[in-house]
């Protein structure tokens, strides 16, 4: 039976966990959707779990989170060092947002802050002809974030992008690893709730925010990448 770990890294607001769940929540639901046969286990570094053995793992996925991936938590280095050894392992992973900004700096790229701001609401990415994972034109999806990839790391091949955002997707050495910037388990809710959050914030101009909730009245392709990520993390199960 087909397994994931999912690695929690962020912790949502309890008034937007009562509506919405938690992150973990968030990602059983998009992949028992593709694959109702998945069971998941769930380890939170922000309430202190420590991180689980690589040996035993089938496959990892790694949530979104408000830090930031240069903050200065006592567990992102060490999460840094279990990518590290799951990507050696050649153990199927996938990061989302945080996770996907953790894992290029784990593996020697670089994430920060864009000077371009917050990404919010829908946008959509050219998909990478070939790439054998995503199939293409383009995708449109949900997005919450201000940092991004800036430089991927060595032999990463970039596979999704905008001109907001010019490595939303990447694929590493030995395709048993792949990361994405925007959000296919989030749904319209909640990326409608993070658009209020980045507001009562003041984190961007109120017209962005505005323009961004407009967006999430088209639709979403969240269900298309969330049954790539779900084959991509079971197929060797």
């Amino acid at each position: 039976m087909p397994h994931v770990t999912i690695i929690e890294t962020g912790i949502v607001s309890p008034k937007n966990r009562e509506r919405h769940g938690s992150y973990p929540q968030m990602f059983e639901r998009m992949i028992g959707a593709a694959d109702a046969s998945v069971n998941f286990n769930t380890v939170s570094l922000p309430a202190g779990e420590p991180l689980p053995d690589i040996a035993g793992l089938k496959a990892i996925l790694i949530t979104g989170s408000p830090a930031g991936v240069y903050d200065g938590f006592d567990w992102i280095a060490p999460l840094e060092a279990f990518v590290r050894k799951a990507h050696q392992s050649k153990v199927p992973m996938v990061g989302v947002c945080f996770g996907h900004q953790l894992i290029a700096q784990a593996l020697g790229g670089i994430a920060r802050k864009s000077e371009k701001g917050f990404g919010l609401g829908r946008h959509v990415y050219d998909v990478a002809p070939g790439n054998g994972v995503i199939e293409g034109p383009r995708i449109a999806l949900a997005c919450s974030h201000q940092d991004q990839v800036i430089t991927p790391p060595a032999g990463a091949r970039t596979i999704l992008s905008s001109d907001f955002t010019p490595h939303a997707g990447l694929l590493y050495a030995g395709d048993t690893t792949l990361s994405v910037q925007a959000h296919p388990e989030f749904t319209i809710g909640f990326a409608l709730a993070c658009c209020e959050m980045v507001r009562s914030k003041g984190d961007a101009p109120d017209d962005v925010v505005t323009l961004a909730e407009a967006s999430l009245a088209e639709p979403l392709e969240s269900a298309r990448l969330g049954g790539v990520i779900t084959r991509f993390l079971t197929r060797s199960a």
